[in-house]
């Protein structure tokens, strides 16, 4: 048998496997954003904000740290580690604020625009400058995004606009990612991601601190476990198979918000959030799907 296709199994076991932890990632995600919408009800969201980030920390030490891996904490681009971590952390706490209002499926509806708008600003900021089919697949994907908050009409909550400038911070965080990739290995970043994002709440805990329960607690330790757990899992999922490949089941996680929005919440989400979601998910499948079938030369920097 030849060798390339006695490979051929293997790699097609080893992309299930990478499919499977991406499911499980966005699971975990969704288990994170529930808890974190049911503490906002009692709590400050900066204080889940702090539960997140902090058990995340806590967690990830345990895998990685300097005993275990000597040399983790150095990082060629220190100050580049700093923004990216600041944006996360800014991306998280507008989504737990905005969460305080809004349905599980409309803030992540709102988000999925985050690949838009990354196709969007790669162009000016990385060289990679989407071409026509692929900006009116992104204008396209934004008028979703209009469908889902109705800005104006009296449909969604005002804190909607707290999801659009999430995605904004989530995008560049996202950018900051794919440039630190180049200097740091992940598991340098992602400790970097979690201890920013606890020392930069420090100072805010005591101003907002108030002594949760029994079921508090226990969700904010759940919710950082999940944080923690949902990035680990990402970081095992892109070795084993690329982006292109993972990137669709990012989209599973609507299912998973609207079932845990009804079963904790007793929540539905209306017509126009489907529909809205249904347009931005379209839009970014496609993008991937240029993505992968469009041919770029080498050393070209136009994406179509």
């Amino acid at each position: 048998m030849p060798a390339a296709l006695s490979h051929q199994p293997e790699t097609r076991r080893t992309r299930l496997i990478a499919i499977g932890l991406m499911c499980a990632a966005v699971i975990c995600f969704s288990a994170l954003d529930t808890s974190a919408k049911w503490l906002g009800h009692g709590m400050d969201p900066l204080q889940v904000v702090f539960a997140r980030y902090a058990g995340s920390m806590i967690l990830v030490s345990l895998l990685l740290n300097p005993w275990s891996h000597p040399g983790i904490l150095h990082t060629r681009r220190p100050w580049l580690q700093a923004f990216r971590s600041l944006l996360l952390l800014g991306s998280t706490a507008l989504n737990f604020f905005a969460l305080q209002y809004l349905q599980l499926a409309e803030t992540v509806s709102i988000m999925f625009a985050t690949p838009l708008l990354v196709a969007l600003v790669s162009g000016p900021l990385l060289g990679e400058w989407p071409g026509p089919r692929r900006m009116v697949a992104i204008g396209i994907g934004f008028l979703g995004v209009i469908v889902v908050a109705r800005p104006g009409v009296g449909g969604m909550h005002p804190a909607a606009l707290l999801s659009v400038i999430s995605v904004f911070c989530y995008a560049f965080y996202s950018l900051s990612t794919r440039i630190l990739a180049a200097y740091d290995p992940p598991e340098t970043t992602m400790v970097y991601s979690g201890a920013a994002g606890t020392i930069a709440m420090i100072p805010v805990i005591p101003f907002v601190w108030t002594w949760p329960d029994g079921l508090s607690w226990g969700l904010m330790i759940f919710a950082g476990a999940m944080g923690g757990i949902g990035h680990w899992l990402l970081i095992l999922a892109h070795r084993l198979a690329p982006a292109t490949v993972l990137a669709p089941f990012i989209y599973s996680q609507i299912i998973w918000m609207i079932a845990l929005g009804y079963l904790v919440f007793g929540q539905l989400p209306d017509r126009w959030t489907f529909i809205g979601a249904a347009i931005v998910i379209a839009s970014g499948l496609y993008l991937l799907y240029r993505e992968r079938v469009r041919a770029v030369p080498e050393g070209s920097a136009r994406l179509d």
